[in-house]
């Protein structure tokens, strides 16, 4: 039986965030209702290509997965139970916003397994997160960290964002300093992207209709660079070890099922628009399935792999694709290594700090 991981979509929220380009949106409760049948009787659907694996990592996003009710929540993990088979030592995660949870709600999802809490914070500051479009205050926050260590979770992750309209530096090292001290076991800390067809496109984005009266309220290039540099320098010192470019974990609690994206693990989406990569072959939900060749697998080890701050195995490659890495990208390995951007440390090629400065440029190098 092969590892499996499994990504359930729960395409809900309280309110759509004015920086979210994600499929997600406000449903009424009949409508919500139903997706959760939808989704359980879709689950179901794969009891044959269940048959081939074994799920390592269970990871239900969103949208907002703690808006569902515990029942609903019940009913998909009966399913899942019923229709794969499961590690003992399972990563079972989900995601949840500050002012939907209950204590009634974190017990249900201890019984049914769910070992990972993921909690989307952003920010530390009010003020922010009303800039955000969040329906939150940095105080629910709290309450429902406080909650879900009483429900006995003993691996939260925090979401983190950088680059936040009004944001400044000493702004942004203050909510670093402040979660760090909560003593989560991962966070997450990413840059703000203006994401086309989102309210902050038309304010922010290079052809937005109201871009020209909001100039000035997005961080500069610099200010941004420095907040990237200070998360690592201010995590390390609680603590937290860069094993991604954007995510931070105590020792023994990098998050097991983004490294399997990382590493091309086979894996499963259920529910609208979620991805799956099984075998050779990727889809959307509802979308027709495209075959990888040899090469598109190649581009996907290399710049997927690259955002782990180990790197890439180059004894991994010649077993996946029976050649040397250098046969492939030997010109490339080479010029990126004259330019400070890659380096090699035994059988792993990885970024340099420089690299991860320009990580996007150093990764579009190995499109083939």
């Amino acid at each position: 039986m092969r590892p499996l991981e499994l990504y359930l979509h729960i395409p809900f929220c309280v309110q759509k965030c004015k920086y979210c380009d994600f499929l997600s949106a406000p449903a009424p409760a009949g409508e919500r209702r139903e997706y959760v049948e939808s989704l359980c009787r879709q689950i179901r659907k794969y009891h044959e290509l269940a048959k081939a694996y074994h799920v390592v990592s269970i990871f239900i996003g969103g949208g907002t997965p703690s808006l569902l009710e515990s029942c609903q929540m019940e009913r998909i993990a009966e399913a899942v139970r019923e229709t794969f088979v499961l590690e003992e030592d399972v990563e079972f995660t989900i995601e949840a916003n500050p002012g939907t949870l209950t204590m009634e709600k974190l017990e249900t999802y201890r019984k049914l397994g769910v070992n990972r809490l993921s909690l989307g914070l952003q920010s530390a500051d009010n003020d922010e997160l009303k800039r955000l479009g969040r329906i939150h205050t940095y105080e629910d926050f709290l309450e429902s960290f406080r909650l879900a260590r009483q429900a006995g979770f003993g691996n939260i992750n925090v979401d983190l964002m950088s680059g936040i309209p009004g944001q400044t530096l000493t702004g942004f090292e203050h909510t670093l300093k402040t979660v760090a001290e909560l003593g989560p076991e991962h966070i997450s800390a990413y840059g703000l992207i203006i994401e086309e067809g989102t309210p902050f496109y038309e304010m922010y984005g290079e052809k937005g209709r109201e871009r020209a009266q909001h100039a000035g309220e997005l961080p500069d290039e610099e200010t941004e660079r420095k907040m990237y540099h200070r998360t690592r320098e201010i995590l390390e010192g609680y603590g937290f070890l860069r094993y991604e470019i954007s995510n931070y974990a105590k020792p023994g609690f990098s998050c097991r099922h983004n490294l399997g994206y990382w590493d091309r693990t086979e894996y499963l989406g259920i529910g609208t628009g979620a991805a799956s990569l099984i075998g050779h072959e990727r889809w959307n939900q509802g979308e027709e399935k495209i075959t990888l060749s040899m090469q598109d697998e190649m581009e996907e080890y290399m710049f997927l792999g690259l955002r782990k701050m180990e790197g890439v195995s180059r004894r991994r490659f010649r077993v996946l694709f029976g050649c040397e890495m250098e046969t492939v990208y030997g010109q490339v390995l080479e010029n990126m290594q004259k330019k400070n951007l890659l380096e090699c440390a035994g059988d792993f090629v990885r970024l340099t700090e420089f690299g991860i400065d320009v990580s996007n440029y150093v990764m579009s190098e190995f499109l083939l």
